[in-house]
């Protein structure tokens, strides 16, 4: 049998989409098709407007290659790669468009842990004692303002260092500055913590060189991260954003938004040398 060459539809540079995607099986899942096609139509885009060279692609496949080679159970470089590009903001924004009257939701960060132990209201998730103190409590309630009874926190911070505990396992006692705490019929929460401080994301890193590349800062203004979950509510990823930090208009990974600022007062009486009220509204999901 005899192939006739000339009827044979090759890979250009004009046709390079068409080329990939219609390799695509008619079998293949419906929605993996539609995200498959958009990628090898924009990144093609992309190589052909900036007229990329061949050292660059190079370069590009070292850098994602070194992202992946950091990666351990105790640091994500592609969560890092994707919050200071701005698609992880970018991602969240999309799936929480419709929810009207919650609490702003942002990042979840590389550095949540499963398993923080459950504590009674009150408790202090500072284990090693460091750092300024701080009271942090407030309620959680529905869009109508009504208290939600079962509804979970988890959460942490930092310590006075700028780290988390899983960034110091020589240093810092297990769960240092991690706890979860579950409401009662009322709504309210407390538990009592160090007073978060701002850090730099990981920059000893192919993200770190990326930044300094670009100019860019590594810098995160200070936060109390927290999951805030109920039954029947849609679970919401957040922070509390320290209101005097001085990187508040320039968060590496642009996670703040104006409405995530909470206020944190100084108690020169008391137990604790900070108090910082929060309140968080859920919606049905």
């Amino acid at each position: 049998m005899t192939i006739d060459l000339s009827k044979i539809e090759y890979f250009t540079e004009e046709d390079s989409v068409e080329a990939v995607t219609s390799r695509t099986s008619s079998q293949a899942d419906e929605r993996l098709t539609v995200v498959w096609a958009a990628l090898v139509k924009h990144l093609h885009a992309f190589a052909k407007e900036v007229d990329l060279k061949q050292n660059e692609w190079d370069a590009g496949i070292d850098f994602l290659t070194r992202t992946g080679q950091i990666c351990d159970e105790n640091r994500q470089e592609f969560i890092l790669l994707s919050d200071v590009l701005g698609l992880s903001m970018l991602t969240d924004a999309i799936n929480n468009r419709e929810l009207v009257g919650a609490t702003e939701s942002t990042v979840m960060g590389p550095f949540h842990v499963k398993g923080a132990p459950e504590l009674p209201m009150g408790a202090n998730i500072s284990l090693d004692g460091k750092g300024e103190s701080c009271l942090f409590e407030g309620s959680v309630v529905d869009r109508d303002g009504n208290p939600i009874s079962a509804a979970r926190l988890d959460v942490w911070c930092d310590n006075v260092d700028g780290y988390y505990d899983v960034q110091q396992p020589e240093i810092q006692p297990k769960w240092n500055n991690r706890g979860i705490f579950t409401t009662s019929e009322d709504g309210k929460y407390s538990f009592r913590g160090a007073k978060p401080v701002s850090y730099p994301i990981p920059y000893d890193g192919p993200v770190g060189q990326l930044l300094k590349l670009l100019g860019r800062h590594p810098n995160r203004p200070a936060h109390m991260h927290y999951i805030v979950s109920a039954p029947g509510y849609k679970t919401l990823v957040t922070h509390s954003f320290v209101d005097d930090d001085q990187w508040l208009t320039s968060d590496a990974v642009f996670g703040v938004k104006a409405s995530l600022v909470a206020h944190f007062e100084k108690t020169p009486e008391g137990n604790t040398d900070w108090r910082s009220p929060f309140d968080f509204t859920l919606v049905p999901g």
